[in-house]
């Protein structure tokens, strides 16, 4: 009974860090970015939060998650399709689906 109660707590710890360490493809949805003002989009931290980075439009990328921002526009946090890092928060309307 002493090993089930030890077990359980580490196996539940290596599920999670499996869950984290898994690539953003697992369930992402493929988006292109088609910002209309043709310069790149910014991506930011947060839904309209701080800028960390920017990305070139025609890049193809990886959508894991939508959320909105206060004023309820809608955004799409995003990867790079070719490297699976991280980019950031993009506005979603600067995004095509498919």
């Amino acid at each position: 009974m002493k090993i089930k109660s030890l077990l359980a707590p580490t196996l539940t710890a290596i599920g999670l860090s499996m869950a984290l360490a898994m690539p953003a493809t697992a369930s992402a949805q493929t988006c292109k970015v088609t910002d209309p003002t043709g310069t790149p989009l910014n991506a930011r931290a947060t839904p309209n939060g701080k800028v960390v980075g920017q990305v070139k439009n025609g890049t193809t990328v990886y959508v894991s998650e939508y959320d909105y921002d206060d004023k309820g526009r809608p955004w799409a946090l995003v990867f790079n399709a070719k490297t699976d890092r991280y980019i950031g928060w993009v506005f979603r309307e600067f995004i095509s689906c498919y």
